[in-house]
């Protein structure tokens, strides 16, 4: 019955990668396709009753999973108009999106590849072109304005109307 179990598990485990696999909104490259097959099998055999020591495994052999970066940190960093991803070595002027397309938080890829927390997400030149662009058309201004109306003027001394002689 054992073999009945297990055969199931793996066939339903197959099935489930397949069916993974066929969505257009996964993107997952050819050498991540088996450890997900691994640790999908895992999972449905410990649904299905059996021990939870190979799903631990499998979690912490993700958890201790080395990246290499595709470009060392200078270089990534070695232009003011781009910043070059240690994902795929690629130039990006902001790496946001294109991380949030691997999953990952500005936070987790400084993790993953060992960033210092002030690594930047932006390139140089593309902030200071916004920055500009958003000064020019009048963004922030508003603050400056609160500031200036917040600071006193001297008060002005009414004026005097000249005196009349008496007349007698």
């Amino acid at each position: 019955m054992s073999d009945e179990n297990s055969l199931n598990a793996v066939e339903l485990a197959t099935e489930l990668t397949i069916a993974w696999l066929g969505n257009q909104n996964n993107r997952v490259s050819a050498e991540d396709v088996p450890a997900f097959l691994r640790t999908m099998h895992a999972t449905v055999t410990e649904l299905a009753g059996g021990s939870s020591a190979p799903l631990e495994a499998a979690e912490d052999a993700a958890s201790e999973q080395e990246f290499t970066p595709a470009v060392t940190v200078r270089k990534s960093l070695g232009s003011k108009d781009h910043i070059i991803s240690m994902i795929d070595g690629k130039p990006y002027k902001t790496l946001k999106r294109h991380l949030s397309g691997h999953g990952l938080t500005p936070e987790q890829y400084r993790q993953r590849y060992n960033l210092r927390p002030d690594y930047p997400m932006v390139a140089e030149n593309y902030s200071a072109a916004r920055r500009e662009m958003a000064h020019k058309i009048g963004l922030g201004s508003k603050g400056r304005q609160a500031k200036a109306a917040a600071v006193p003027t001297p008060a002005e001394k009414p004026k005097r109307t000249p005196r009349r002689p008496k007349s007698a």
